[in-house]
């Protein structure tokens, strides 16, 4: 008898079948759904540093059941995205993003070399956002040189994956670079970590924080911690070194205090208690890194609160409607700023809680790896 995990995946890999049709007929790449249909990223066009994740999402739900149907779609906004490695200007560092886990799926999955060339090309220009003073540039604004983000700990597997398809240490050796400052820099005593650090672009030396997407300066933005503790997990899985481990569970045990009693995930951790804003993107995020910090480890702990996550999500933020497209609700972008979504669905949400049910029932292909 399928557990409700496979039960909850198979619903939903058929809602996402018939939304996958309906994405092919617009032509666009799903940022979230709204009344119905299918809504393209707010800025950026086909740059913005979700378009990966629909492709991701297609290939999590052709790695379960085969279906060609997934697959064409999958490559249909793949052709999209390398458009995008031409038009380069809109690229930043969440090319790992954009392209691991989608060209990078289809190349793991089908052996596929075109799409393993733009997967390579894109780990490309992520190292060429590397600033030899200690970290990767996060965005292109000339004020920003000097910014590095947390975020970026789950780019870094683009890296860690290109020195092994090439042989070439150049990739990881950056991507270690940057791990190790954001390990300094980022890592607060408390386990939680900061989401914007600016640099001295010339000497790398520490210039100050930024509040980024959280409540306030100092504050604890949720998916940035779930960010941090998925992006070291993967650092330890690629290198096997044990800081990054340690790192991983200190925010994992920050984070596990901080789930809700309900499973759903709070904006920011530092937020009002009045105030009801939630993210639950951060919720499947952390979900995703706590069951592979659990495999690590063999602390069952982590797998219980990844179920804690995991269950919230299914009984209390699921749009299960036959006339609607999305999954996951209650998904925000951005503590302050509405402008791309708060408390709506969000297609990377819809990925990362996919990924976690694909995890827990065994057909998880690792497109981080």
């Amino acid at each position: 008898m399928p557990t409700r995990y496979e039960e909850a995946f198979a619903k939903a890999a058929e809602k996402f079948r018939r939304g996958a049709a309906l994405a092919a007929q617009e032509g666009l790449i799903p940022y979230k759904s709204e009344e119905g249909r299918w809504i393209a990223s707010p800025y950026d066009g086909n740059s913005w540093w979700t378009g990966g994740f629909w492709p991701a999402l297609m290939w999590q739900c052709f790695a379960a059941t085969g279906d060609e149907a997934f697959k064409a779609e999958a490559r249909r906004v793949e052709a999209l995205l390398a458009d995008e490695l031409r038009r380069f200007r809109f690229l930043n560092h969440d090319v790992g993003f954009m392209y691991l886990i989608a060209a990078g799926a289809d190349a793991k999955l089908t052996g596929d070399e075109q799409a393993e060339t733009d997967a390579l090309h894109a780990a490309s220009l992520l190292m060429g956002r590397f600033n030899p003073s200690g970290y990767i540039r996060a965005w292109n604004h000339p004020s920003q040189a000097g910014y590095a983000i947390i975020d970026c700990m789950m780019n870094l597997s683009l890296l860690f994956w290109a020195s092994r398809k090439t042989g070439d240490p150049r990739f990881a050796h950056v991507a270690r670079i940057h791990a190790d400052t954001s390990l300094r820099e980022f890592l607060r005593p408390d386990g939680s970590v900061s989401h914007i650090i600016e640099f001295d672009p010339a000497t790398g030396a520490r210039v100050r924080e930024h509040p980024g997407q959280g409540y306030c300066l100092g504050s604890q933005w949720s998916r940035g911690q779930a960010w941090g503790l998925y992006g070291f997990t993967l650092a330890y899985l690629n290198t096997e070194d044990p800081r990054y481990l340690d790192a991983a569970r200190r925010i994992a045990a920050n984070f596990a205090a901080h789930i809700r009693p309900d499973g759903l995930t709070d904006c920011d951790f530092c937020q009002p208690p009045e105030e009801e804003r939630l993210d639950n993107i951060a919720g499947a995020i952390a979900a995703c890194g706590l069951q592979e910090l659990a495999k690590i480890t063999g602390d069952d702990a982590w797998q219980q609160a990844a179920l804690k996550l995991v269950d919230g999500l299914l009984d209390r933020c699921c749009d299960w409607g036959a006339s609607r497209l999305g999954l996951l609700t209650h998904c925000t972008a951005s503590y302050h700023d509405d402008g791309a979504g708060r408390h709506t669905n969000i297609t990377y949400g819809d990925y990362f809680l996919m990924e976690a049910l694909a995890k827990l029932n065994g057909t998880d292909p690792m497109l981080w790896r």
